[in-house]
């Protein structure tokens, strides 16, 4: 078993948000994405992208991410078959996640400030809970490979590039109702 060895699949109902976890005595708690909360999810994946990862991209890598975190990128992809989770304390979005159709991670960003807290790890584990199939997939950016690294992910491929967008192919095994990634 990974580093997520502890996740145990529970069953999942999509208008019942996560039991609310406590860091530092402050409540905070991993829910559905709403539309209301469109600005806030964009402002953190720009605001954490712009910080590890734009720098090593081309001007074309952050058009294309901008678009894809923009209001609109989400608003679309809101109705299509995704699971959209953001980690919200006390009014405030500090991380959002997307697994498209049950199999792949689409995002996984955590506002500057908040990485290190667990806020990622409480959204991979809201991700896997709605995994479908026996693995999911994800394409990293290069700088975010030690992270899903951590989370048990493994490189499945060469690196490549789309629309400037450089990135790691990484995959996660999931077995018997427990993530083994």
């Amino acid at each position: 078993m990974g580093a997520l060895h502890w996740l145990r699949r529970a069953s999942y109902h999509p208008d019942v948000s996560f039991k609310p976890i406590f860091m530092e005595g402050t409540p905070m708690a991993v829910r559905r994405l709403r539309a209301t909360d469109l600005e806030q999810a964009s402002a953190v994946c720009m605001a954490s992208f712009m910080e590890a990862v734009a720098p090593s991209l081309s001007p074309l890598g952050i058009e294309t991410f901008t678009g894809i975190v923009s209001i609109n990128g989400f608003a679309d992809r809101m109705s299509d078959d995704n699971d959209m989770f953001v980690f919200e304390t006390a009014g405030r979005v500090v991380g959002v996640a997307e697994l498209m159709g049950g199999q792949h991670v689409a995002t996984l960003f955590v506002a500057p400030g908040w990485q290190g807290q667990g806020v990622g790890r409480a959204l991979m584990a809201a991700l896997l809970e709605c995994a479908r199939g026996g693995v999911v997939t994800v394409r990293a950016s290069l700088s975010s490979v030690p992270a899903y690294e951590r989370f048990g992910f493994r490189v499945a491929g060469e690196v490549g590039e789309y629309l400037g967008l450089v990135y790691q192919p990484m995959e996660c095994v999931l077995a018997e109702g427990l993530a083994d990634c």
